[in-house]
């Protein structure tokens, strides 16, 4: 289950009293994580041998001065490899005493997961079935605050932030040995500030600092004001309290230790004789070096083209196996006959069909006038075919044969979540146990798309039309034509090309093309605030007095009349439920996107009744003044000819004097 895997994902607050005085000894605290959804191992088992020969043996086979190992042990798939990491201050027996403690602990608390983290004070544990040696990895974020607020919120929060970017900077300029800094810095009211940031040091820096920008992010939505706060990822963590927590570091020796002067005098005949010797020999040893590195170049290059090749040979492999011949989808189909369609979108139209072993598919049919062309489709097989997750929409196959472009998937008797929501006859069969289930599973798809998938992929087109329910109402993410793929450690990429449906677009995408994983959690607040009002986002009120849905919660809200717009078809038995999803859509909404919560903190938000929600910020309105200054005209212009675009423009321009011409909405 991966819902109560997520529910230790959760926010711990220590509750001092009073009477216990700064730098006072703190109980040892364990965090588990145990990555229910990655797989798991049965007694007797060859991986469970292998990770207790791996853990009896941790501490022995692996030199540990500077508080980091890595180690691995068993054969594929069966290997276990593991990282553990001790605070920079910690002195190596007591490294050894953290990790042999985290042991015990971790197989403790998940017996039988194939992968696992855990964290105490001083140290960090974690293994798992894949490679994790070199590669940045953030999920879970597990935090916790304790300590009373700041007494100056705002001025406390600035020497705060100044403080961590400068550790930051420090511990992400570390060596292989050791990414490690602390510090200390006085905010107003004599309010002394501690702060520790570390990162693996398998890490490079630019790593390090992306790992350390998402812990600060999640300090940020969690902990803002309050005195202490630990955040902890698989691959960086940080802590900052109002006492001194951490001793002092050991000043690491250069790792190529500088060459002494024994002596400051000597005639200058042995100077010659030093100067004869050491040229030459430095001469040799820098010819031997530019040819060793000549024929690495050459090697490297020549494993890279074998690599590329490779890959191109499994591209072609994964094709090969998912393509449908014409004639086959002719036939379920029924020569794709208007009784078999399901319904027409961007792509083209959709067919129901059943293959001669009685399999039930959904064909979406390229249609010549789509500005959707090879592109996208080329960028759904490949995406598609490589995720695999019970929220997602299943990809069995495609057919490409002269004009014909087709994407065979699972067939969902359902249809999509708006055909439900917005009917005023269809809403009834969705009570509130229904739609928060549907909640769910959207964020578990979204959450997997966004970290635990071996991809990162950015959807662009969240809506309810996007949404499909299978036959227990289960929703599953479709329409990957717009998805976009970055790199694992990429946090921000940008496009000329503005796709998607407004009212679900997150203004820093819609107005300056910039979109990341926060663009798709702004979608997914819209999503959530439509489930549960039963009420469709406007995007852009067309009347100046109209109030679109995103406008008409913030109000509420602000009011504290939050519960007017839930959907009345539906009992309040569940109000208090309502109001934290409300509460939550407000978050995924904010105006900037580095306010917004990620994915994993959404799932710990819904898995979690017990999490303490911050206040949101006002939401992105799209006719705010704030929001667009001064803006007469507005046109999202392609380089590619024939694409479809949302253009804005003035009233003066407009023939019917619309807000909004959309020409092929979606």
């Amino acid at each position: 289950m991966v819902a109560s895997c997520r529910i230790f994902a959760f926010c711990v607050c220590f509750l001092f009293l009073n009477s216990i005085y700064e730098g006072s000894a703190q109980s040892e605290e364990v965090f588990p994580f145990c990555y229910d959804d990655r797989g798991n191992y049965t007694a007797n088992s060859t991986y469970n041998t292998n990770l207790n020969t791996l853990l009896s043996n941790l501490t022995s086979h692996v030199e540990i001065n500077y508080g980091f190992y890595n180690f691995s042990y068993g054969q594929n798939p069966e290997r276990v490899n593991a990282i553990g990491l001790c605070r920079g201050d910690v002195e190596p027996d007591e490294c050894r005493s953290c990790l042999n403690d985290s042991r015990g602990n971790i197989t403790k608390s998940c017996p039988n997961q194939k992968e696992a983290a855990l964290w105490l004070e001083k140290c960090m544990l974690r293994y798992s079935n894949r490679t994790i040696f070199g590669i940045m990895d953030t999920d879970p974020p597990l935090y916790s605050w304790y300590g009373d607020n700041a007494t100056n919120v705002d001025q406390f929060i600035q020497v705060l932030w100044n403080l961590m970017d400068n550790l930051k900077a420090t511990a992400a300029s570390g060596d292989s040995r050791l990414k490690y800094a602390t510090g200390n810095a006085t905010a107003s009211n004599y309010q002394n500030i501690y702060g520790l940031v570390q990162c693996t040091p398998d890490l490079s820096q630019q790593e390090c600092n992306d790992c350390l920008d998402l812990a600060f992010s999640e300090a940020r939505t969690c902990c803002d004001g309050r005195r202490g706060a630990r955040i902890m990822a698989p691959s960086c963590n940080i802590k900052y309290d109002y006492y001194r927590f951490f001793e002092q570091t050991t000043v690491l020796d250069p790792e190529v230790p500088s060459t002494n002067n024994t002596s400051s005098q000597g005639s200058s005949n042995n100077t010659g004789i030093v100067i004869a010797i050491v040229v030459p020999t430095v001469v040799v040893i820098l010819f031997l070096f530019l040819c060793g590195y000549l024929r690495w170049r050459k090697a490297r290059k020549n494993l890279l083209v074998k690599e590329e090749e490779k890959d191109d040979e499994d591209e072609i492999k994964l094709a090969e196996s998912l393509q449908f011949n014409l004639d086959t989808i002719r036939v379920a189909t029924e020569d794709f006959s208007d009784s078999n369609k399901l319904g027409q979108g961007g792509f083209g139209a959709v067919y129901q069909g059943r293959l001669s072993d009685g399999q039930m598919i959904a064909v979406k049919r390229l249609s010549r006038e789509s500005s959707q062309g090879d592109t996208e489709f080329k960028n759904e097989v490949l995406l598609v075919a490589k995720l695999q997750h019970r929220n997602l929409v299943r990809l069995l196959g495609f057919c490409l044969e002269g004009s014909e472009r087709l994407l065979i998937y699972e067939f969902v008797p359902n249809k999509s979540l708006d055909y439900f929501i917005f009917d005023q006859t269809m809403k009834a069969q969705l009570d509130w146990e229904m739609r928060y289930k549907i909640i769910r599973g959207i964020a578990r798809g979204l959450l997997y798309l966004h970290e635990d998938s071996r991809l990162r992929i950015i959807h662009r087109d969240l809506k309810a039309g996007n949404i499909l329910l299978d036959e227990e109402m289960n929703p599953k993410i479709a329409d990957f034509g717009m998805a976009r793929l970055v790199l694992v450690d990429q946090t921000q990429a940008n496009t000329g090309r503005i796709v998607g449906t407004y009212g679900y677009m997150a203004p820093e995408y819609a107005m300056h093309g910039q979109f990341s994983v926060k663009s798709d959690v702004f979608s997914f607040g819209i999503l959530v605030l439509e489930i549960v009002s039963g009420r469709k986002n406007g995007g852009i009120p067309y009347l100046e007095n109209e109030e679109d849905l995103v406008a008409s919660a913030w109000r509420n809200w602000k009011e504290g009349t939050a519960i007017n717009i839930v959907d009345p078809s539906l009992n309040n038995n569940s109000r208090n439920e309502m109001m934290r999803c409300i509460h939550m859509g407000l978050l995924c909404v904010q105006e900037k996107s580095y306010d917004r919560p990620t994915m994993a903190t959404i799932m710990l938000m819904l898995n979690s009744h017990s999490v303490s929600l911050p206040v949101p910020a006002e939401p992105a309105f799209y006719m705010n003044s704030r929001s667009l200054p001064e803006m007469q005209s507005w046109e999202y212009n392609s380089i590619e000819t024939g694409s479809r675009e949302r253009i804005i423009k003035s009233s003066q321009e407009s023939e019917n004097e619309a807000s909004i011409t959309e020409l092929y909405p979606r």
